[in-house]
């Protein structure tokens, strides 16, 4: 394939960066440029960690990791392994692929492949956005560099999921989140950032039926079956070392869920803004003008959208608004299952 997108990915993985990771490994109209690790779901060293370790699972081309920032740019750094597990991958514990970290910044990554692919790389931030804020300081005209930037991140006439109004991305780094939307108010109405906030991806519900069909996509046995039901100790039998890994880390997630009511099942947000990433028309877009709190204690981390010009500023971003949940399992669940089949 001669016409792939270039995507520098910049993570705090996490079970859900970890299945974005796979499928973006698993798309062959994606090139992989780099990945950037900022802490967020765990701190920076276990995140970067577990990208290096989930490259080598995989038997992936050497793609960079670099090593980013280790605080907000304000705040104090919050860790969430409740959501994620104490390693940030639920219940899988990765081999040490013996993979060396880059020896340029997560900062210096951004500045770097933007400057040498001018026009032509599509950043994908699925954690907070301190390192690709640092990197805009860096280069100011890194908006104008990217082709376009695809964030998961925000929660738009929808609660959050961190505080009533906040989302966990955002409310991580809010300084940063606000620092990258007022920089991309610069860019022409086609490259405007996509963001991906929970209104669009809780409804990407992912339930112990897609990890079956992922397992049988990838000629994995036994039939791979978490249920509710299972104790804290069960663990994946599977064949394939890619299923079996991916299996335990989202029963976690999936317990977690169900923890807080919201059902045995899993919100697969950041696997659903790499596909946007790499396809925009998975999503119902709609330009608004958005804005973050950095101020009020009580609504600190809140994504802002002005859809109707209050604030006589133009739009800066294209929010997704909708999806067919359904179209996106489809995709993952093929591209996924017939990477780890390859992989074995």
């Amino acid at each position: 394939m001669t016409d792939r997108t270039k995507i520098l990915v910049d993570v705090d993985t996490g079970i859900d960066d970890s299945l974005a990771l796979m499928y973006l490994l698993a798309s062959p109209e994606a090139e992989i440029l780099g990945i950037a690790s900022t802490a967020g779901n765990v701190p920076v060293a276990q995140v970067a960690a577990n990208n290096l370790n989930w490259l080598g699972l995989c038997g992936a081309p050497n793609i960079e990791v670099a090593l980013g920032a280790t605080d907000p740019l304000v705040i104090p750094l919050r860790t969430t392994e409740e959501t994620h597990g104490p390693q940030g991958i639920g219940h899988a514990i990765l081999p040490d692929a013996g993979r060396q970290l880059s020896i340029r910044t997560a900062t210096d990554l951004w500045v770097d492949l933007v400057r040498e692919h001018p026009g032509q790389i599509t950043g994908l931030v699925t954690g907070p956005l301190t390192n690709l804020a640092l990197a805009i300081r860096r280069e100011p005209d890194l908006p104008q560099l990217l082709k376009r930037l695809v964030v998961m991140g925000g929660s738009f006439n929808y609660p959050g999921n961190t505080t009533p109004t906040a989302e966990w991305n955002v409310s991580v780094d809010p300084h940063a989140a606000k620092e990258v939307f007022d920089a991309f108010s610069v860019v022409p109405a086609h490259r405007r950032p996509i963001i991906c906030g929970l209104n669009v991806t809780e409804t990407i519900e992912m339930v112990p039926e897609h990890v079956r069909r992922l397992a049988a996509a990838a000629g994995s046995t036994p039939a791979e079956v978490i249920s509710p039901d299972d104790g804290p100790d069960v663990r994946s039998s599977a064949s394939n070392k890619v299923i079996r890994h991916l299996s335990d880390a989202i029963r976690f997630y999936m317990e977690f869920h169900r923890k807080y009511d919201q059902g045995f099942l899993a919100h697969m947000h950041d696997p659903f803004a790499a596909a946007v990433a790499l396809d925009p028309a998975l999503a119902t877009l709609k330009p608004a003008t958005v804005d973050v709190e950095t101020q009020s204690p009580l609504l600190i981390g809140t994504t802002v959208a002005d859809w109707v010009g209050h604030w006589n500023r133009e739009p800066n971003a294209d929010i997704a608004v909708g999806t067919v949940p359904a179209e996106f399992f489809d995709r993952l669940i093929s591209r996924v299952g017939t990477y780890a089949a390859a992989v074995g």
